[in-house]
């Protein structure tokens, strides 16, 4: 029996074994470093703390305890209403250490939606992160009748006012916990020695593009295969400094905190999307992971700034990133041909130059230190995947879905290939279905959608195998290609298949200006395209050109409509006919979660865009003539 093997099939129940595993293992070493508030004082570097094994189990025992203590029970839900911080990630070990199951919510989740998930799950306690998300329970509170206690992490301004007990502060929980220890010393150990593999351990409700959202049901199995399939590909090192930021409400984060317990790397942990440029220099990671939408910002944000060094400036930056590009491949290719990465002579000598000129300050930005990156969540454009890797950015891109536990596929190593998702995770088995669905089964898979059997069967075959609803294409090797969204793909009036998501990744490769772009088509006779554009990116460029105004200001005007008709021109030259973008608008905001355009993970949702831009659309296909 092999390694992988060994740490497959003797994988233990649960995430909550491996974790008091861990901390028995090295109780001394640092597990996890966080930022302390504003007024805090400066205990550590920089502002930020540490937390070891031995000192995160001391408050995981006394939260799980706590919980005991309000009368949770085995497999009942606690939900967690959070930003992605340290408490985040103990609350979580808690409830599972209590043999309890969580309940996530995005912390950005309106009153109403809030209340369905806290009901529909039969949540018994919520842990809530400060007074905004208490008060989505409060205005919800007779809707919840199985909702006992809300525990609030960061208690100022979110006192009972009742005074019945329904509220207590993250610390009271904690306090009411080492006193429950005080009586009942075994109490944590027992309750993690008795849960069983197949027990339900989280239930993540997906945000999904129309109707209520579904609650995915993970048992223990799941986390623990997870931990441990990680482990086995050597994806992290116990040396390795992650930097966590991203959601724990979603699936991708998630899966972080139980690999990180496996392997027992130190995990930097900040939620605040607008500190992570600031965080990168300090925390220094060796490893983080992504959505795409961070190294698209990134790039059009290298990219702006050189061009607002003026024209000689723009100019190394677009040589650079061209050689970048054609250094990524070269190399890439080599290591698939050879197994030892190259490039020929010339393309050596210019990659050098650029890595002096260009790449070594891009990874300086990055702190310096890091190993690789990983993306999921969405597709990375190849282009854009390509630049990252010719620079010393190394993008490993995964996939895999609320339902399999997030990471399915990840690319390996030395040996990842841009524009693939990667190899199947040891102990995964999949299959390409005649109509080009991907299907998977395996220890990962989830038990169904919550109190919905008939959902559940609609994508949950009885042999096990799950209908993804991603078309894909299988390298003889192994090697995975997401093509689109089955329910995605557009079919034109002409009876020509396009899919969207590919052209759109293009012109975010080919346009340093786009933000988000939706490509429009079904059951028309020629394609559209409504872009929305990166606003400090435009109005930079606005400025350089003597346009003054907000971003809805400049993005009409004919100046900015000239210079988005040429990268769409641009486009639209490696396109086949049918694929052409023919008419394009500019949007007058970007898209984003506030108006319900992406889910929290930054996916588009295609029919709330279409339907709210409606308008438009019917305005580039009036009197259009057949094509």
């Amino acid at each position: 029996m092999t390694d992988t093997q060994t740490l497959l099939e003797n994988r233990p129940p649960s995430v909550a074994t491996l974790f008091l595993d861990r901390v028995a293992a090295t109780p001394d070493a640092e597990a996890y470093r966080y930022p302390l508030p504003p007024g805090a004082g400066q205990e550590g570097p920089d502002g930020w703390r540490s937390l070891t094994w031995g000192e995160s189990s001391r408050r995981v025992y006394a939260i799980a305890a706590g919980l005991m203590d309000l009368g949770v029970r085995p497999e009942e839900r606690v939900a967690i209403a959070s930003n992605t911080r340290v408490e985040w990630i103990l609350a979580d070990l808690g409830v599972l250490c209590a043999g309890a199951a969580t309940t996530t919510v995005y912390p950005s989740t309106n009153a109403e939606e809030t209340a369905f998930i806290l009901a529909d799950s039969g949540s018994r306690v919520l842990i809530a992160e400060d007074a905004a998300q208490l008060d989505k329970a409060r205005q919800r509170r007779a809707e919840l009748p199985d909702l006992a206690h809300v525990v609030v992490i960061d208690a100022e301004g979110a006192l009972d006012e009742a005074g019945d007990g329904w509220v207590l502060s993250l610390a009271e929980l904690e306090k009411r916990g080492e006193a429950y220890l005080a009586q009942h010393p075994g109490a944590v150990v027992d309750a993690v020695a008795a849960i069983t593999k197949d027990q339900l351990a989280t239930l993540i409700y997906t945000s999904g593009t129309t109707g209520r959202p579904k609650g995915v049901r993970l048992p223990h199995d799941c986390w623990s295969y997870m931990a441990r399939a990680i482990q086995a590909i050597d994806l992290l090192e116990p040396e390795d400094v992650q930097y966590l930021w991203l959601p724990l409400a979603h699936v991708f984060g998630k899966v972080l905190t139980a690999g990180q317990i496996s392997v027992g790397h130190i995990t930097a942990v900040d939620g605040r999307v607008d500190k992570i440029i600031e965080n990168l220099p300090v925390v220094q990671p060796t490893y983080m992971a992504a959505v795409p939408r961070i190294f698209e910002k990134v790039y059009n944000g290298v990219a702006g700034r050189a061009r607002a060094g003026g024209a000689a400036k723009y100019r190394i930056f677009q040589w650079a990133a061209g050689v970048a590009r054609d250094y990524a491949k070269a190399t890439q290719n080599s290591m698939r041909l050879t197994g030892s990465p190259s490039a020929p002579a010339g393309l050596r000598a210019k990659h050098a130059l650029a890595d002096k000129l260009v790449y070594s300050k891009l990874r300086e930005a990055f702190g310096g230190r890091l190993r690789a990156c990983v993306s999921g969540s969405a597709a990375l454009a190849p282009d854009i995947g390509y630049f990252f890797a010719g620079a010393g950015i190394h993008i490993l891109e995964g996939y895999g879905l609320t339902e399999s536990s997030a990471a399915s596929f990840v690319n390996p190593g030395e040996n990842y290939r841009t524009g693939t998702v990667g190899k199947a995770l040891p102990g995964l088995e999949v299959r390409i279905a005649e109509d080009g669905e991907i299907m998977l089964r395996g220890p990962g898979i989830m038990q169904g959608y919550h109190g919905l059997p008939d959902k559940t069967a609609e994508v949950l075959e009885p042999d096990g195998w799950f209908h993804t609803g991603d078309i894909g294409e299988l390298s003889p090797d192994g090697f995975l290609k997401i093509t689109d969204r089955k329910k995605d793909l557009i079919k034109t009036s002409g009876g020509k298949y396009i899919a969207p998501a590919e052209v759109e990744g293009q012109f975010k490769a080919v346009c340093p200006f786009v933000s988000n772009v939706l490509v429009v088509g079904g059951g028309r006779n020629f394609c559209t395209a409504l872009l929305a554009l990166d606003e400090p990116t435009i109005l930079g460029w606005a400025e350089e050109h003597g346009l003054a105004g907000t971003y809805a200001e400049v993005v009409t005007s004919a100046e900015v409509r000239e210079l988005i008709d040429g990268y769409v021109q641009r486009l639209n030259e490696g396109l086949q006919r049918w694929q052409q973008v023919r008419q394009f608008r500019i949007l007058p905001r970007d898209l984003d979660v506030e108006h319900g355009d992406l889910t929290p993970s930054l996916k588009l949702k295609r029919p709330v865009v279409e339907r709210e831009f409606a308008p438009l659309i019917e305005e580039m296909y009036a009197g259009a003539r057949e094509a």
